[in-house]
């Protein structure tokens, strides 16, 4: 009776435990994703509205999107940013800002009858809509990665001098960081153009920060591990600068 008492007890606690783990690493997951799904839900709208009312200058169409837009609005004003955007609060709240302004003009256009300014309304609604995605998207999938690994490091581990927690994420952080000093050329000239130099300087500065960091939590001392911390920080943030 004891015995299958204990095993009933050691059940109940590996199932609260495995439970409580797998809490964690969803909250986690939410934490780092750059993702915004109020923001992603408007595409349902946008796509039918750009891509078929917008060429069929379909009146009708742009007036009953009217409501849906009104209803995603109020969610985006609901938004709380997740944590790995948080140093992109301020722009969203800028951003969201115009936005709002850019959907009020589209219900004034479709209160009326006049054709042009309905286009006009969604053209301006359609740009606002990607600036919003500008704010949250990822330079390139590999900062991403990168960042999302950097962000448990900056604001979980070394806040509460978790080292030997950084440490063991070293290995994956330091292949993340040469895979960036690996991005095609031909990509990035598309988007930055003469500046595309200044990303490989500033990849490549991040990545010797990023072994050296590793390097230096051998040894252990924790004002040195302070100072590597904050140097690699500080080469993240030259390389999206290159972005701005």
């Amino acid at each position: 009776m004891k015995r299958n008492l204990l095993i009933s007890c050691m059940l109940v606690l590996t199932i609260s435990v495995n439970f409580t783990v797998l809490a964690q690493t969803k909250e986690q997951d939410a934490e780092i994703s750059s993702s915004v799904p109020e923001l992603r839900a408007f595409h349902t709208i946008i796509y039918p509205m750009w891509h078929k009312a917008y060429p069929a200058k379909d009146t009708a169409a742009f007036k009953a999107f009217v409501p849906q837009i009104k209803a995603n609005m109020e969610k985006m004003n609901a938004v709380t940013l997740p944590g790995i955007l948080r140093e992109r609060v301020a722009l969203w709240k800028s951003s969201l800002e115009k936005f709002n302004a850019d959907a009020a003009d589209y219900y004034q256009a479709c209160s009326g009858s006049n054709v042009d300014a309905m286009l006009t309304s969604v053209e301006r609604f359609h740009k606002g809509y990607e600036a919003m995605n500008r704010v949250i998207k990822p330079f390139t999938p590999d900062m991403d990665a990168y960042h999302q690994t950097l962000y448990v490091i900056i604001h979980k581990l070394y806040p509460a001098n978790d080292y030997a927690g950084i440490s063991a994420l070293m290995d994956k952080f330091v292949a993340q960081a040469d895979t960036l000093t690996k991005y095609p050329e031909e990509k990035l000239t598309r988007r930055l153009k003469d500046k595309t130099p200044n990303y490989y300087t500033a990849t490549k500065e991040l990545y010797t920060n990023t072994v050296a960091l590793k390097e230096t939590l051998k040894a252990g001392d924790l004002k040195k591990n302070a100072a590597a911390v904050d140097k690699l920080h500080v080469s993240y943030k030259k390389l999206e600068a290159v972005f701005n």
